[in-house]
């Protein structure tokens, strides 16, 4: 293993997730806690029921973390709040303590093209960083970049298993209102807000949410693998509702199976 104990510790071990390096696999999935993606339990555990076996390896609350065994593949699944600064402590725990080369984001977004549906996948091949808590490393112009190897993969998985997908780029941001251009208390909405979503829509920016650039961020900054996949909850353009849940169990099953894809590829020495 690198380097390089964090500064939160808890006994001996890092204090956000209670992982040691023992536990973890080297392919590791991030989901949120998140009543939307229309769970019956903790998101980590809805992943972890795909494995072949399991065991839950942390609870601290805060995170839950099951490591487990997907077609032969050792793979770590963990849960945790939404939004890039609670992703960040979660990642630099992993990345600062374990031997784990590969992060994958696995998630809801809502759609800024009119041409994608309410359940579609978006794997992002990049991010837009309009969140904060990337800025706290590098500069705006530093590009949140997916691994190719891990987009292709991700890419032959959804089309294998006939999942209605698309490759493009994700908008990250810190606000669920007028960020992405909803109305808050009172109809809060400003012009400047509206005009923001339009830029991005007329860029062909194809989906928002909170979490794809500080991850991509982050992996391309310190030389790891980052990946993002994910479904398509609502669309802002045509204002198809809302529907929980929607296409989250294709998305679980992409990232899933693009890791079984990477790993053969990787043992072949390709």
């Amino acid at each position: 293993m690198q380097n390089k104990i964090g500064p939160f510790r808890i006994g001996d071990k890092p204090a956000f997730t209670q992982i040691t390096a023992d536990q973890a696999a080297p392919y590791v999935i991030f989901v949120v806690k998140d009543p939307l993606h229309g769970c019956e339990k903790d998101t980590a555990e809805e992943v972890a029921d795909y494995f072949d076996e399991r065991r839950l390896v942390s609870d601290t609350g805060m995170c839950r973390v099951y490591t487990g065994v997907y077609s032969g593949v050792p793979i770590t699944v963990v849960s945790s709040g939404s939004g890039a600064p609670e992703l960040e402590i979660v990642l630099m725990d992993f990345m600062m303590n374990t031997d784990a080369h590969t992060f994958i984001r696995v998630g809801g977004s809502g759609a800024m093209q009119e041409w994608l549906r309410v359940g579609d996948l978006v794997i992002a091949t990049g991010a837009v960083r309009d969140e904060g808590t990337s800025l706290s490393y590098v500069p705006p112009q530093f590009p949140a970049v997916a691994d190719w190897r891990l987009v292709a993969c991700m890419k032959k998985a959804a089309e294998r298993r006939g999942f209605r997908h698309h490759l493009g780029l994700t908008r990250s941001v810190d606000s669920e209102y007028p960020g992405v251009a909803r109305p808050a208390r009172d109809g809060f909405l400003l012009e400047r807000h509206k005009r923001q979503f339009e830029e991005w829509h007329r860029a062909g920016v194809l989906n928002v949410e909170r979490e794809a650039s500080i991850l991509l961020t982050l992996t391309t900054l310190f030389g790891l693998r980052g990946g993002v996949v994910n479904a398509i909850g609502d669309n802002f353009v045509t204002g198809e509702p809302f529907r929980p849940g929607a296409g989250f169990a294709n998305a679980i099953v992409t990232a899933l199976d693009a890791i079984v894809l990477l790993d053969g590829e990787r043992n072949a020495g390709e």
